[in-house]
């Protein structure tokens, strides 16, 4: 059976289901590959707009796999570090893998989500919890280190330093309650509203432009590494031209004019050159 689920309920949203409830959905090197190949065969769709990524049964992803025994392919012919170092690799590109993803991601955290599992919550646009989910950093209380996977630089981005260096030096465990508190996740949902949330907005978010939805997105991410304002706003500017450049804006203006949803089809604007 597969580890990784990929169910598309409606045209323009796929759900990505982690699916190894009798481990707590761990990340195995099995599970971590099969991830990436769904995610790149998802970015190459171009008629998906927003992920929902979730587990399987009672967590999220309790992290590293400590009994997993798999190796990482083409290692024939390294030595010991070589193949150290690109297993590492194998689970820290989730995070640039994900971010690079045309689609928005909706992380539906149904359960904990430890380790390297919360770590990957940290990739996605959005953050959803169920009532009982719970996160922490296991790798400080499992003799390692707890900055993984982008943890480092992107926890204090989200929750601030004083937050993020509580999680990760303590290891202590958070609820989904302290975690809305300190801005990790966005909302706090009963656990069988959960998913049924985060499709009703990836159903909203789909119904927005795919261009905008995309453009936003990569918007965001490439802020967080602008280093002043201005440099921020001018490539807000050059983005928005572009988006002005399609017949989106117009059809809004129709939309609420006649009293009906919009219909985006991210084409030219042709009456700016006519």
């Amino acid at each position: 059976m597969s580890v990784v689920l990929v169910e598309k309920p409606e045209p323009h949203v796929a759900v990505v289901t982690l699916n190894r409830p009798e481990r707590l959905n761990a990340m195995s090197i099995e599970l971590v590959l099969e991830l990436a190949e769904v995610l790149q065969g998802i970015a190459a769709d171009n008629t998906c707009r927003v992920i929902v990524l979730t587990g399987a049964g009672r967590a999220f992803c309790s992290g590293l796999d400590l009994k997993d025994h798999g190796a990482v392919p083409g290692i024939d012919g390294l030595q010991i570090g070589q193949i150290a170092q690109r297993s590492m690799h194998v689970y820290s590109r989730l995070t640039p893998l994900i971010r690079s993803l045309p689609q928005p991601v909706i992380a539906a955290i149904n359960g904990d989500a430890y380790g390297g599992g919360m770590c990957l919550t940290l990739a996605a646009e959005l953050r959803f919890a169920a009532e009982g989910a719970r996160f922490n950093a296991t790798g400080i209380v499992n003799g390692l280190s707890s900055v993984e996977m982008g943890g480092s630089w992107l926890l204090p981005r989200l929750i601030g330093a004083a937050h993020s260096n509580d999680l990760l030096l303590t290891g202590r465990v958070i609820d989904a309650d302290e975690a809305v508190r300190m801005g990790l996740v966005s909302r706090v949902l009963p656990a069988d509203e959960l998913l049924d949330a985060a499709l009703a907005t990836a159903r909203q978010m789909a119904g927005y432009s795919a261009y905008g939805l995309a453009m936003t997105k990569s918007t965001i991410w490439a802020s967080l590494e602008i280093p002043s304002l201005a440099a921020a706003q001018e490539l807000e500017d050059r983005n928005q031209l572009m988006m002005g450049f399609t017949g989106n804006l117009p059809e809004a203006m129709r939309a609420f004019a006649e009293d009906r949803p919009p219909i985006y089809t991210d084409e030219p604007r042709r009456d700016l050159f006519s």
